[in-house]
């Protein structure tokens, strides 16, 4: 056995009860551990007077009560020096117990007498990583600590929820990029889906030559023009004319033939059901600043997908080739020309046919209605339309009676449609107007705003509009919030960021008395504009906390619209 016992900053004073009392440099943590399954008596005081201590909560994970703990400090081991700063679970962000392994290797590697490279696949710490370098090698340093991006999580989990298939585009090949067989493997790895490249890269970045076709066993050849600002065109070749090789190079030539032959082994087959059933995702690479490779996804696209399908609403399935018209509101933009103000609400027909200036019902404002001025759009063009049908996709006129989520129906039997799930924001500010004059237009532009799906709404849970709280997805958001209101409503705000990183959905406020809700010191109550009450929280474990202590709570990650 190998004892890391060359530390002077850390060091085990005492250990009971499933826990051990720890030195981290000039600071005393008391953390879990659960080899420890002895009872002895805490002699030493510090056990009762430390700086920080973990508490384990039975439903899993825990929380950190601190003492007189700095945010972050430093301790030493040997000449390495390490920043420590507690995680949201029990650790410190560095393992002490590790030195002795960081001993061993830096000693083979100072007595190697060649240059050594050292590749660090469990980076979750930079300890083994300084301590290699310090040694004298080369380190790559692959870093998995923060995993998969959140928002890419949630985007699936509502492709998941929504059963939609996907369809992946790579895009800016004629950038440098990883090898496509690494990006495959990530999107594998970030999904849970199979892959199937359709078409298949040929270099990248300057090497950029083109795509190959594994149906049509055709080569599109790409030509940079403008240093890749201006579309190009593409001139095609089949993989077995002799001409190729002189075209993209040896090297490139027999690259591709070794990737195809690899591919055609070992990749998934095509299966259009198990694309429709999200469980296979079809892959094109391109690049759609240079219009290369998009029409050939376009036209893919288009022979994979099916035809409109049944929805599911409050009375059962909704079919498309049902006669009574439906549909509902997914997209609301305002401002689209400054000029005139407008507001336009985007909506999927799901049922029946639609006829410009057709009367008919909107479930969720209770009334009657006429939907006018209907448009379609592609880019920055738009155009008026007469007659639309099942899987449509119309713009109408919104004189601020439309949601994200609406149910518009011409029926004798109501129904709604199901809700689109709501991203979970993940930072939070206070936001008020500079100039309280602006009250109105404060109010009508972040509602506005709000009502397009960009932002997320809150208030304090007894208050009105006086204390305003907006969530984000990504804080470029708040960026975006700012301008709009100066730009386009003439207010100046202020934004005062919150330490919330967490929102949780009350499921069943019926049966909760939410004033009583037994909680944590960083846990806030909220609600939205509709009244509906929410919890927001600092760190995730408060979560488990605030389920663990308010029995028959139910909470969701996402809401619906």
């Amino acid at each position: 056995m190998w004892i890391a016992d060359n530390w002077k900053d850390y060091e085990v004073l005492d250990t009971s009860s499933g826990e051990k009392l720890e030195r981290w440099g000039d600071y005393f943590l008391v953390r879990p551990d659960p080899q420890v399954i002895w009872n002895t008596p805490k002699h030493d005081k510090k056990w009762f007077k430390p700086n920080g201590h973990y508490h384990r909560s039975n439903k899993g994970g825990g929380q950190w009560q601190f003492f007189n703990l700095p945010e972050q400090w430093t301790i030493n081991y040997k000449d390495l020096t390490f920043n420590l700063k507690p995680f949201s679970f029990k650790h410190t962000g560095l393992f002490p117990e590790q030195a002795t392994n960081w001993d061993w290797f830096s000693e083979k590697i100072r007595n190697a007498g060649r240059p050594v490279k050292v590749l660090n696949l469990f980076a979750y710490t930079g300890g083994a990583t300084l301590a290699a370098l310090n040694a004298g090698a080369h380190v790559t340093h692959v870093d998995a600590s923060k995993g998969v991006e959140a928002q890419t999580i949630k985007l699936f989990k509502v492709c998941v929820m929504r059963h939609i298939p996907i369809f992946t585009f790579i895009n800016k090949m004629d950038r440098e990029a990883n090898d496509p067989f690494e990006l495959l493997d990530e999107i594998e790895s970030v999904l849970g889906i199979s892959t199937c490249p359709v078409n298949w890269p040929i270099g990248c970045g300057k090497e950029f030559k083109g795509v190959y076709d594994r149906n049509e066993r055709e080569v599109s050849l790409f030509k940079a023009a403008m240093n890749g600002q201006k579309e190009v065109d593409t001139k095609n070749m089949s993989i077995d004319d002799a001409a190729l090789k002189d075209e993209i190079g040896q090297a490139f030539f027999d690259k591709l033939n070794e990737d195809v032959e690899l591919l055609d082994g070992a990749s998934a087959e095509f299966d259009l059901e198990k694309v429709q059933a999200g469980d296979l995702t079809p892959v094109f690479f391109g690049s759609a600043l240079t219009n290369f490779g998009v029409e050939t996804f376009l036209q893919h696209f288009l022979k994979m997908t099916t035809p409109p399908l049944p929805r599911n609403s409050s009375e059962g399935i909704i079919d498309p080739v049902k006669e009574d018209f439906s549909a509902f509101v997914f997209k609301i933009q305002a401002n689209m020309n400054k000029a005139h103000r407008d507001r336009i609400a985007f909506m999927r027909i799901c049922s029946g046919k639609f006829t410009a200036g057709m009367e008919s019902f909107h479930v969720q404002g209770g009334k009657k209605i006429r939907l006018s001025q209907p448009q379609q759009m592609m880019a920055q063009e738009r155009h008026i339309v007469e007659e639309a049908y099942a899987g449509d996709i119309i713009g109408v006129f919104d004189p601020g009676i439309f949601s994200i989520g609406d149910t518009i129906c011409t029926s004798n039997k109501k129904f709604q449609f199901d809700g689109i799930p709501t991203f979970a924001p993940e930072h939070f500010a206070r936001v008020r107007q500079i100039d309280t004059m602006k009250r109105k237009q404060f109010i009508k532009g972040i509602n506005q705003i709000a009502q397009e799906g960009a932002i997320q709404i809150f208030q304090e849970f007894n208050t009105g509009m006086e204390e305003i709280i907006v969530g984000v997805v990504g804080v470029l958001q708040f960026e975006v919030l700012e301008y709009r209101l100066k730009n386009e409503y003439g207010v100046d705000i202020r934004l005062e960021p919150l330490p919330y990183e967490h929102i949780r959905w009350i499921e069943n406020p019926e049966e909760i008395d939410v004033n009583r809700i037994v909680g944590t010191s960083d846990m806030k109550k909220i609600k939205d504009l509709k009244g509906n009450p929410l919890l927001v929280f600092a760190n995730s474990w408060s979560v488990n906390m605030v389920l663990e202590r308010n029995e028959g709570l139910k909470l969701s990650e996402f809401g619906r619209n």
